[in-house]
């Protein structure tokens, strides 16, 4: 009986198994390479939000937001998580 038992449960086990090497740990990757894009976000960066918006990074502050020049003169704030992509980036200025 104990053999019919395992045998009942091992499609279901296997199925959460597909399910999580399929879907699951993929979409953990690409959320743990978003926050660390967004992470390294730096003035001068050129980014692309989930709305749409081109602009370029002027100030990254502390509480999770953004200050993004989408025209000349024209700024908008931004959370940062909601940053996309990243076009291009700025180096860093050596010391």
């Amino acid at each position: 009986m104990e053999g019919g038992a395992i045998a009942q449960f091992l499609p279901l086990i296997l199925i959460f198994a597909i399910m999580y090497f399929l879907l699951i740990r993929p979409q953990q990757k690409k959320m743990k390479e978003h926050r660390a894009m967004v992470a390294s976000l730096r003035r001068g960066d050129e980014i692309i939000t989930q709305g749409g918006l081109i602009g370029k990074v002027s100030k990254v502050k502390e509480d999770g937001e953004l200050e993004v020049e989408i025209a000349t003169g024209v700024k908008v704030r931004v959370v940062q998580s909601t940053v996309a992509q990243v076009k291009s980036r700025t180096e860093p200025v050596a010391s």
